[in-house]
């Protein structure tokens, strides 16, 4: 992607019965590959596939059952289109499986915090990566998500996620940043956020 050219919309496919918004649209295989394809067809710049839901209030699944639920969407996705291919998960299990049936991103909503083998997979890979912001866990985040500082504790939560994925041999240049919008944030939080995005660029 060429950044500053112009703005890129990453298609979410929800292999889930529970996600946000979307959540048991597409549960099957064949549903979530026939999404993602007319996702690409629409004009998505990358395809985002997730096997377990990261909505508030959401329980976490085994690795086993999220595997289950993405490989067999990202082998699908990848033999049919040349768009790219992500994967959205905490798990660096997952994001093996994923990366070798053929996703080039891991999209990592903890910023590789939540599994310590994360990072390493992903230089393993020489694979790409998105790092967000998120405070607390996806069940209790917005039970009562409180800042001193909140675009300096973005700043900071980022930039620590950025040494641990260079300390693993994660290039920076293959590493998109995500404030986290919605994860252990108010609607203030979102808003005060959006207008000060300058400061995290």
């Amino acid at each position: 992607f060429e950044w500053g050219t112009r703005s890129y919309v990453m298609g979410i496919v929800n292999v889930t019965p529970d996600s946000f918004s979307d959540g048991g649209l597409h549960a099957t295989t064949e549903a979530a590959v026939a999404h993602g394809l007319s996702l690409a067809a629409e004009g998505a710049d990358l395809l985002d596939v997730g096997g377990e839901s990261t909505r508030p209030g959401s329980e976490p699944v085994s690795a086993e059952l999220e595997i289950a639920r993405v490989v067999p969407v990202i082998e699908r996705l990848a033999g049919s289109t040349d768009v790219p291919i992500s994967v959205d998960t905490t798990k660096a299990a997952v994001a093996e499986a994923a990366l070798r049936a053929g996703a080039s991103l891991v999209n990592d909503v903890s910023g590789f915090r939540f599994d310590p083998e994360m990072a390493p997979v992903i230089a393993r890979h020489g694979a790409a990566a998105c790092a967000m912001h998120l405070q607390g866990v996806p069940r209790t985040m917005q039970q009562q998500p409180d800042y001193g500082d909140l675009v300096g504790e973005v700043i900071e939560y980022l930039a620590a996620s950025l040494e641990l994925a260079g300390r693993c041999g994660v290039a920076p240049e293959r590493i998109v940043l995500d404030p986290g919008i919605g994860f252990g944030k108010t609607a203030g939080h979102n808003l005060f956020l959006l207008r000060n995005l300058g400061q995290l660029r």
